[in-house]
């Protein structure tokens, strides 16, 4: 496997990161009969597996990738997060969000270049 494969990875880390954060939110916005149902429910569930293997992905991408640039690339997934609220919960990109994520594109060209 090359080094490039091992970024494909970590970017995939971070789609899946994104994935598990939407499906959290989504349960968050619910009202549950009690507790245990609040907190094991097929949404809670999905996230949290979707972390563990958003987790070991991250591990497999740092085998070959150089830690510095783990947590740029981990930055993309603030890109991601918005896209994927738009998209599921409609919620609306403002300017100062378009900004700020038009900075940490920025932040990660600069840093590569």
């Amino acid at each position: 496997m090359t080094v490039n494969n091992y970024y494909l990875f970590l970017v995939a880390a971070v789609v899946v990161a994104a994935f598990s954060q939407v499906l959290l939110k989504k349960s968050a916005g619910k009202v549950y009969p009690s507790i245990i149902r609040e907190y094991l429910n097929i949404h809670v569930i999905a996230g949290y597996a979707l972390m563990i293997l958003s987790t070991l992905l991250t591990i497999a991408a740092y085998k070959k990738v150089d830690f510095k640039n783990g947590p740029v690339v981990e930055s993309l997934g603030f890109i991601f997060v918005m896209v994927l609220s738009w998209v599921f919960f409609q919620e609306k990109i403002t300017k100062r969000k378009l900004l700020g994520n038009l900075l940490i594109l920025v932040g990660i060209v600069v840093f590569y270049s």
